[in-house]
């Protein structure tokens, strides 16, 4: 489907032909029929130990996992809360509450005890899943909350809360009467929410996200095929947090479209490699830290990764370098980027065979609406100009949960304004610059980050590398980069500062210097906190 100008310079990408996923009683019931119809082909595969699941296992545990939420008092529009590293449980404790008519709310693992406070006062779960390494933290600030009514242990215990039931106990309690169907209730598909996600956070707390039935059940329709390969024939690989918006999706869109879905709880290079050797991985859903160790680390030539055929990265933007170094040395064919956020139910952009210009994040998905608008006075833009990246479409969610304020800024007349800065080409192929809030101002220039981060990159002997502005009375603020160095090599700030005035203009130039560091602080789908690093730079202003 190419895109086409509407009057008023407004990109459309052309309607949804395709309405399974919409025509269906609940997203819920949906799942239930996907997994029933794929009978004993394996769905999921646990990458650490081995052991594969099949859809009609997940279908008979979705079911009786399903009944028990029900008789625990868990009803059709009830908020569920699931804090968990990815795991089969995981999905069994997403999908059945999803069966049950019941708003998801996964929690970041990493979150602290003010951070799953903030979270759970936003959903009000009633009740929340839990595994080993975040039930007692979740106990104890559930335990100050009222409307948390249970907790089930998907793995571990804690003596932190009196209501715990074991996930594994539940499954096998003759008490619990279960059929072999559930009938999911039919949701008001566009008033009823079936997903509350965290947003990144990283400028401030995180918002919750409201993504309703018919957000996702579009979704689920104007997926484009990667590849002409069916999706029931791939098998793919993900490490990115099922808690996290763009794994939580994917997670619902491969188990929707029949996929083997290989896990992994965390990234670990070993395990990592292993298992696209192992599994004769063909695809991979990839964030930009995963490419650059794909491209730079010298461990990825002991293994064989030639089954893989697609690298699917999104969640932030990936330099041409990075693409061209992997291509050169694993022989990936394609390397597909997409442009999407969690306010939009997944992406709204991606490349395909036809459209991708290195460097883009591809061409408008169906059903969706794209206008590009000056910052400052709202104008419309047309090919070819930069400006803020606005999205319409049935994706769009339905608002920032109780958050008012937040919902009316991001969402005006039905257009959720990302706050990203871009454009589109003659082909309407889109480019993203940057972040209007991450802009650094320099002498009235805006100077984007991620450029010189990417030119950063290219050099051999630093490893990663975030910019900041740093605040400064004349200029407004100067470019300064925190940088990570290869191992056993040396490099100097003065080195740092030389190779980018070769390769960039003035106005990039690293007049606020460079700090070395050990690691640059990301959040778990490879967003740069910058926010971290600003504090980083005042206490070592506080030091001088």
């Amino acid at each position: 489907m190419t895109s086409k100008l509407l009057p008023g310079n407004i990109v459309y990408g052309g309607p949804v032909t395709e309405r399974e996923a919409q025509d269906c009683r609940s997203l819920g019931q949906y799942i239930l029929d996907k997994y029933k119809s794929f009978g004993d082909q394996t769905v999921l595969v646990d990458a650490v130990n081995g052991v594969e699941y099949t859809a009609s296992f997940m279908h008979k545990s979705i079911v009786r996992l399903a009944y028990i939420l029900q008789k625990l008092g868990v009803k059709q529009n009830d908020v569920v809360g699931l804090s968990s590293e990815n795991s089969v449980n995981f999905a069994l404790a997403m999908f059945a509450g999803l069966a049950v008519g019941a708003t998801v709310a996964p929690l970041n693992v990493t979150y602290s005890d003010r951070e799953v406070d903030h979270a759970i006062n936003l959903s009000k779960p009633k009740i929340i899943f839990a595994s080993k390494i975040t039930i007692d933290r979740v106990a104890k600030v559930a335990s100050k909350n009222k409307f948390v009514k249970g907790i089930i242990a998907l793995s571990g215990t804690s003596k932190n809360f009196k209501n715990i039931y074991d996930l594994k106990e539940l499954m096998e309690n003759d008490k619990f009467k279960t059929q072999p169907d559930f009938t999911s209730p039919a949701a008001n598909k566009d008033e009823d929410v079936s997903l509350i996600v965290c947003s990144s956070g990283t400028t401030g707390l995180p918002k919750g996200v409201q993504l309703t039935q018919m957000n996702l059940l579009a979704t689920l329709d104007s997926q484009i095929q990667p590849t002409l390969i069916p999706m029931e024939e791939i098998t793919l690989l993900t490490v990115i947090p099922w808690f996290h918006a763009f794994g939580c999706l994917t997670l619902i869109t491969t188990a929707c479209r029949g996929a083997r879905l290989v896990y992994l709880p965390k990234f670990e290079e070993n395990l990592f490699l292993s298992a696209i050797e192992k599994y004769r991985v063909m695809m991979a859903f990839m964030v930009p830290p995963l490419m650059v160790f794909l491209a730079k680390h010298p461990i990825v030539d002991k293994y064989d990764l030639s089954s893989l055929m697609v690298l699917l990265c999104g969640a932030a933007p990936l330099s041409r370098e990075t693409e061209d170094q992997i291509k050169e040395r694993i022989g990936v064919p394609f390397i597909r980027q997409g442009y999407g956020l969690s306010e939009s139910t997944l992406s709204v952009l991606v490349q395909n065979d036809e459209f991708c210009k290195p460097g883009s994040v591809g061409v408008l998905k169906v059903g969706i609406y794209a206008k590009v608008i000056d910052p400052d006075t709202g104008k419309l833009l047309g090919a070819n100009e930069r400006g803020e990246l606005c999205f319409k479409g049935d994706g769009i969610m339905k608002g920032y949960i109780g958050d008012t304020k937040s919902t009316q800024t991001a969402i005006k007349d039905g257009w959720l304004h990302t706050g990203d800065i871009g454009y589109y080409d003659d082909d309407f192929e889109f480019f993203i610059v940057d972040r209007i809030k991450e802009l650094i101002k320099y002498k009235g220039f805006q100077v984007p980050p991620a450029e010189i981060e990417a030119l950063l990159l290219t050099n051999d002997k630093i490893k990663d590398a975030a910019v900041i502005g740093k605040p400064d009375e004349e200029a407004g603020e100067l470019p300064l980069a925190f940088v990570v160095k290869q191992a056993n090599v040396q490099l100097t700030e003065n080195e740092v500062i030389q190779f980018v005035n070769d390769n960039a203009s003035p106005a990039k130039r690293l007049r606020g210097g460079v700090i070395f560091v050990d690691e640059i602080p990301k959040n778990p789908s490879g967003k740069i906190l910058r926010r971290i690093l600003r504090e980083m730079l005042k206490k070592q202003k506080s030091k001088l």
